[in-house]
């Protein structure tokens, strides 16, 4: 493995996460349960480019009927994010949360790998409500935001 993804391995078994190796994409793969649902998360090492990428991929994927206004939603719940944004392919509806990290000049820590994988779960885990009921509630976006930001 590489440098960067024997610290998110470590940080994985100090937290109790299980974990696989997918040497292919040099890439961890794990899951998480929220309060809102289950899905997978891959823990991605971009070494050339001292780059840390963690993904939580929703359980769901947007019909291509829907995609517009999932869009619309994700676009919505992106606007004021710090850490990570929502994405969207629009060729086969996959949602996913990117959270990442540039460790150029320094090193990648299991508590920046931490702080990196929580805000990302969670904020998959608060939204997960919100893109349920836009593809199946047929909510409007706007009002689905408004259902989880207040």
């Amino acid at each position: 493995m590489s440098e960067i993804l024997d610290t998110v391995a470590a940080f994985f078994q100090e937290d109790e996460w299980p974990f696989s190796l997918m040497e292919e994409l040099t890439a961890l793969r794990t899951g998480f349960k929220g309060s809102n649902g289950e899905w997978t998360c891959y823990a991605r090492a971009r070494d050339e480019q001292e780059q840390f990428i963690f993904y939580s991929i929703c359980p769901v994927k947007a019909p291509e009927d829907e995609r517009q206004r999932m869009a619309e939603f994700l676009t919505r719940a992106n606007y004021g994010l710090l850490i990570g944004n929502f994405e969207m392919d629009f060729s086969d509806g996959e949602i996913r949360y990117k959270s990442s990290i540039d460790v150029e000049d320094d090193r990648l820590s299991p508590a920046l790998v931490k702080n990196i994988v929580y805000a990302n779960v969670l904020t998959m885990d608060r939204y997960m409500p919100g893109i349920m009921k836009v593809l199946y509630a047929d909510m409007a976006p706007a009002e689905a935001i408004e259902l989880i930001e207040g």
